[in-house]
């Protein structure tokens, strides 16, 4: 018998429905603390040091000064209450402190306390508070309750990014030594080996062999998943996830059938095989340019002509909105194609090329629906077009099966609820959160399976994928019905024997 969770896993309904306020309800809820190695090794103290309330308040000071964004978001609330139900942690908690303007003013409040003038003449009136203990285990608990999906400044009216002072918030802890384990150990083994599992080069090879032979076994075509190979077109940096799990893997898979199938030559780099790019998710631009840095000195050493980003969705984000920024310019790629292109993108044009052939009978046995992935929604493109990293997708998947549905119009596009693990929450430590963040995005995989039988839910995130494989039994699915689109995509090619 399957072991119960510990907590109470919310219920499906009718509909999504508002919960009641539960204060306190995930309080208990932190992710394990860094060791001082983790962040050492990506430039922080240890430990929490013992003027720490100096030194927050000062980085905070700094940060406001350097980003105008920043004070501008922390200035301009007025506490309308647009957001407070837009965010799937607290539709999946109740916990007041999920409410996005709520999570914000733990931040805010402390601004208020110590760079405005009413905060230090009249802090009470003003809604300002000290950087006590008490405020830093809340900044830990409920700064790491948000998974940066910036689903609420959709509907905020200012436009406020949550996910702007949940970064500022978590580079300001890690910057006094109170640090999130999950996030600093992956940073620092990408900085030491070049991916987030800290795979050697090695025991990369291995893995790309190992994949060659079962493409051999299954379609007796020799599709090679080069790794290093100096002089190819395309440096394909993927999630790590993509060379060991499932569904990932067999996305992986899919874009090596696509390049073969095309005529492509593409590599793997040892040096940069990862694409995510977690730097992000504390808020660290050092942390971020460090692992852009490798992408671009992976292209030079290897002599390609454009870089290709799997699914991930993060990685995109940060592809496509900084990787010129951090570690361009890219001058010595071919001027033809944007710098970088997403695998999506890439499928996509050789589809309306006729350079694809699909049998999308192959999949005929599954009935798909499409999960945006927040961070593809909502911080990035592709394509030429406005709204392409909507339209892509699904067109891709339509020309590799024939049985498509959408989940509710509220609940895709920019409006996209999150998968609840993104943002450096994607922890075993934080399972209860994960699931009840879930909670909006099966609700709506629900409603969809309710009206057209829906076998797999597809996704371009590895964050994503990962999360429903773990979520979906607690709602009484199979983890086996989240899958990559280039699962779909390579299931249905159709290759002869001059391939």
């Amino acid at each position: 018998m399957a072991k119960q969770p510990e907590f109470e896993v919310p219920k499906l309904g009718k509909k999504l429905v508002t919960p009641k306020v539960n204060v306190g309800a995930m309080a208990h809820s932190k992710p394990y603390e860094a060791r001082p190695g983790h962040n050492e090794a990506i430039g922080y103290p240890g430990e929490l040091i013992d003027n720490w309330q100096e030194v927050g308040i000062k980085k905070l000071g700094q940060l406001v000064k350097g980003s105008r964004a920043l004070q501008v978001y922390l200035d301009s609330c007025v506490k309308c209450g647009a957001c407070t139900d837009k965010c799937h942690y607290f539709l999946g908690t109740g916990d007041p402190n999920n409410m996005p303007v709520a999570r914000q003013d733990l931040l805010r409040s402390v601004y208020r306390r110590h760079y405005t003038l009413a905060g230090k003449y009249l802090p009470k009136l003003v809604g300002a508070r000290e950087f006590d203990q008490e405020m830093l285990d809340d900044w830990y608990t409920y700064f790491h309750q948000c998974s940066q999906c910036r689903r609420c400044s959709v509907y905020c009216p200012y436009g406020i990014d949550t996910s702007e002072v949940s970064m500022a918030a978590r580079e300001i802890m890690d910057t006094i030594g109170k640090g999130q384990k999950y996030t600093n150990e992956i940073i620092a083994k990408v900085h030491k080996l070049g991916n987030n599992l800290g795979l050697p080069e090695p025991a990369l090879a291995d893995t790309l062999a190992g994949l060659e032979e079962d493409i051999l076994d299954d379609i007796n075509v020799a599709v090679k998943l080069p790794l290093d190979v100096k002089g190819a077109e395309v440096l394909l940096v993927t999630p790590s996830a993509d060379f060991f799990a499932e569904p990932h893997i067999d996305g992986l898979i899919g874009y090596a059938k696509v390049f073969h199938q095309a005529g492509i030559s593409w590599t793997v780099s040892s040096h940069a095989s990862e694409a995510a790019n977690f730097g992000l998710f504390i808020g660290s631009h050092d942390n971020m340019q460090k692992t852009a840095l490798r992408i671009c000195e992976a292209a030079l050493e290897l002599g390609v002509k454009r870089i290709v980003f799997g699914e991930c969705g993060h990685a995109w984000r940060v592809g496509y909105s900084f990787l010129n920024t951090l570690a361009g310019p890219f001058d010595f790629l071919d001027s033809r194609y944007p710098v970088p292109q997403h695998i999506i993108e890439v499928t996509h044009e050789l589809i309306q090329q006729g350079r694809l052939q699909f049998d999308k009978t192959a999949n005929d046995e599954k009935r798909v629906t499409f999960h945006d992935s927040c961070n593809v929604a909502r911080a990035s493109r592709m394509g030429a077009q406005v709204g392409g990293q909507f339209t892509l997708p699904r067109d891709v998947i339509k020309a590799s099966c024939n049985h498509f549905f959408d989940m509710p119009a509220n609940t895709t596009g920019e409006a996209t609820f999150c998968c609840g693990g993104g943002g450096g929450l994607l922890t075993d430590d934080l399972v209860e959160l994960r699931v009840k963040g879930a909670l909006p995005r099966m609700q709506a995989f629900k409603e969809v399976n309710d009206k057209h039988q829906i076998t797999h839910m597809a996704a371009i995130c590895a964050i994503c994928k990962s999360q429903f494989a773990k979520v979906l039994p607690y709602y009484g699915f199979e983890m086996d019905q989240i899958i990559s689109v280039h699962q779909l995509v390579g299931d249905a090619l159709v290759f002869s024997p001059e391939h």
